[in-house]
């Protein structure tokens, strides 16, 4: 099953409208590109490949095939970190001085005992001789004394340069800590900031991710229930700033932190529970949960346009 890629912008280099085709079963899509060619890095399936990140590549944006797996077997430590940690989840790609970095989540579903972890890469090319994700060990983890869980990172490099990561579901929405080159690690331990919260329990607020659009802060999440398929509730929503430290309010003014919110892209016909997204040169990467095919989910990809300062998703 395939998605309407819809007037994708030139700075993606795509053009026209087409169907997606190809190897489309995607969770948590990062995308990103190196050199001509296009990646998606998403969520781990099951026991596939030790639960590992799997890899898919484009050379037009339109027909994708798989590229392999980050790595056959997951670093050893995580394993200790989180007890029963299957699939890898939500990852994130950015590139810093000619050095990819990709992060992750390792958890269970339902805990709270979590972590973010780093590897690197010069390249996202499997076909490269200098392909190999080197494990950088934990960023940020997290257990049931927490209020907050470590999961789903999305990076924002501000106007000074420094890095920041903003992660977060369900316990006390989107929290955010400051990072380090050229480590890529945490730069400090200070209290992770608050930069999102519904303020119920369940406080439903997960995948951030961070764009900057002339001269303004975007952060995108998702709304209420992933991963139930047909059942998902998931929607995509946004708020804005003027630092991506926030504080982001939404199109009426009210405040992320007390619950405002913008929703962007939600259930539709054939399409359940878009989110899980990131964008990339204006082209959000999303899964959804296709009616057609039992729940699956699917990758789609989709333009950002923007109009009165605010950004806009047409499906």
């Amino acid at each position: 099953m395939s998605l309407i890629l819809t007037g994708c912008s030139t700075d993606s280099g795509w053009d026209v409208e087409d169907d997606l085709e190809g190897d489309l079963d995607v969770h948590d899509p990062a995308l990103a590109r190196d050199g001509d060619t296009w990646f998606t890095y998403s969520t781990g399936t099951g026991t596939v490949k030790d639960g590992n990140i799997p890899v898919r590549s484009s050379h037009d944006g339109q027909t994708w095939s798989r590229a392999g797996f980050v790595w056959d077997e997951k670093p050893s430590w995580l394993s200790e970190a989180v007890p029963g940690v299957d699939n890898l989840w939500a990852p994130e790609l950015i590139e810093h001085d000619d050095t990819w970095y990709l992060y992750y989540s390792a958890s269970t579903f339902g805990s709270q005992t979590s972590t973010i972890a780093l590897a690197t890469n010069t390249t996202l090319d499997p076909e490269d001789p200098d392909y190999e994700w080197v494990d950088q060990g934990p960023v940020l983890s997290s257990s049931e004394e927490d209020d907050f869980n470590a999961i789903d990172p999305g990076i924002a490099v501000d106007g000074d340069g420094t890095p920041w990561m903003a992660f977060g579901s369900f316990w006390s929405g989107i929290r955010m800590v400051e990072l380090e080159w050229p480590s890529g690690l945490r730069a400090d331990t200070e209290e992770p900031l608050r930069i999102a919260d519904r303020g119920a329990a369940p406080n439903a607020v997960e995948a951030p991710y961070l764009v900057e659009h002339d001269g303004h802060w975007f952060l995108f999440v998702s709304w209420d229930s992933c991963c139930r398929a047909l059942d998902s509730t998931y929607r995509i929503a946004v708020g804005r700033a003027d630092s991506p430290q926030g504080p982001f309010v939404d199109r009426e003014g009210v405040p992320l932190l007390d619950g405002g919110v913008t929703v962007l892209l939600e259930s539709e016909g054939e399409r359940i529970g878009p989110g899980g997204q990131s964008v990339h040169d204006g082209v959000m990467a999303l899964h959804y949960y296709d009616a057609t095919l039992n729940g699956q989910p699917q990758l789609g990809l989709i333009e950002v346009e923007w109009s009165d300062g605010w950004p806009a998703l047409s499906w």
